[in-house]
């Protein structure tokens, strides 16, 4: 499908009825392949197009997808939509994004797509040496597997009031997960990375021989008793403390009333120097695009500067409702209206080290893993199951489990110290960060 495909499509839709309409096209196909124990277990192949349409009838607003791309499926969706949109309930705030804030092309290149599509052999080879790798780890006694990807992506998108947008993308995964140990003393670990071009993969051994050695290094792993002590929150984990914040400054959560922080725009609520960054513009960046899925010219934003919330993140519909205008944090699938989220979002490293935070802290606990988050949203009060390492006299002692951690996430972010270990590894990235004095809920 093409551009002059979508302009009809917009063209069709409101000849049916809309005032005004939106098309989408999404592309992808992905590879994917497992391995276990050196053997092949699974190989998935994705082929898939999709088509959204968004319709207004006045105030009114539908959105309906489907995969049948025919003409005759084409007309099906868009009456459907029109249909839909003149029974929907009236929204104030529903509408395009104002004309002067709209991406004009050409748009940027984001070196995010890569040529090369690998073979399923050649996946499966990349799993195996990273599964032998893991394996290969001293006290490591079984594996989880070893998995190696590819996907690519196209999006193109197109508005009854000037849009016209398409960009493409390439991702590619390595991982591998392993088990340590034997009986009720295993433990699993695992490493994995993805990222846009396939050069910048780490080598699967490195990959493998990582899982292996967190596996490893959970071995003897106890329970300790319910204390308060610095937490420390390693840095490919740090950013589940940001996920919370993110959903706090978001534009539909604050209109309704339902955020902790909702009171607190301007104000300072980390310490002096704190830097949340939003950049949607990073050349091979995991969250980039050129456009916001509004079509509106995205850039790189401080969420945080200085220890100051400094902006909501904001649609065109969050923005009308707050009187205020869209920060091009737009997104949206094809079956709904748009949301909002981040792109590649960076907190600004501090000057220690790992190292050099534990033994500024003394004694307390490293957390490696966690798992089930929960969150009062509109109290901030926040608590996760967690795993990883008790440290004492600034060193690491023991691995431990079991564990609850708890706090008010305003009380947190004041609190919060940021370590130098920055490591890009995703679309949202930190280094490790180090709150003094949480309440730690043990046996």
């Amino acid at each position: 499908m093409d551009q002059n495909l979508l302009n009809d499509v917009i063209g069709a839709a409101l000849k049916a009825g809309a005032d005004a309409a939106e098309a989408v096209f999404a592309e992808r196909q992905s590879l994917s392949v497992t391995v276990r124990m050196g053997d092949l277990e699974e190989v998935e192949r994705e082929e898939a197009q999709d088509l959204g349409v968004r319709v207004f009838v006045g105030q009114r607003q539908a959105v309906v997808s489907g995969s049948d791309l025919s003409t005759e499926g084409r007309r099906k969706l868009i009456e459907r939509a029109v249909a839909m949109a003149r029974l929907a309930p009236e929204d104030p705030y529903a509408g395009f994004a104002p004309q002067d804030r709209l991406a004009k092309g050409p748009h940027a290149d984001l070196d995010l797509y890569d040529a090369y599509e690998p073979s399923a052999e050649s996946l499966e080879d990349k799993a195996r040496v990273a599964e032998a790798a893991a394996r290969a780890i001293e006290g490591v006694t079984n594996s989880d597997g070893g998995s190696a990807a590819w996907s690519s992506s196209n999006w193109l998108m197109a508005t009854s009031h000037g849009f016209t947008g398409a960009h493409r993308a390439t991702g590619f995964s390595l991982s591998a997960s392993a088990i340590a140990g034997e009986g009720a003393g295993m433990e699993r670990g695992g490493e994995g990375r993805s990222l846009r071009h396939a050069e910048d993969l780490p080598s699967p051994d490195a990959i493998g021989a990582e899982a292996g050695r967190r596996a490893a290094a959970r071995l003897g792993a106890r329970k300790i008793e319910s204390t308060t002590a610095p937490v420390i929150f390693e840095n490919r984990l740090a950013t589940s403390l940001l996920g919370p914040l993110l959903g706090a400054i978001s534009g539909p959560a604050v209109a309704r009333g339902v955020s902790f922080l909702k009171d607190k725009l301007g104000q300072q609520i980390f310490t002096k120097g704190i830097e949340l960054i939003d950049d949607p513009h990073v050349v091979r960046g995991l969250g980039s695009s050129p456009f916001d899925d509004e079509g509106v010219l995205s850039k790189r934003m401080a969420l945080i500067e200085d220890g100051v919330l400094t902006t909501w993140l904001l649609n065109s519909a969050a923005a009308r409702q707050l009187g205020l205008e869209t920060t091009g944090h737009a997104s949206r699938g094809l079956a709904g209206p748009p949301g909002v989220s981040t792109s590649n979002l960076t907190l600004k490293p501090g000057t220690d080290d790992l190292a050099a935070l534990m033994k500024g802290a003394g004694t307390g606990l490293l957390v490696t893993s966690m798992f089930g988050p929960s969150l009062n949203g509109n109290t901030g009060d926040w608590s996760v199951g967690c795993s990883g390492v008790w440290f004492e006299n600034g060193e690491e002692a023991y691995p431990v489990t079991e564990i609850t951690v708890a706090g008010n996430l305003i009380d947190i972010y004041a609190r919060l110290i940021p370590g130098s270990d920055l490591e890009i590894r995703g679309s949202a990235n930190s280094p490790s960060i180090l709150v003094d004095g949480l309440a730690i809920a043990g046996k």
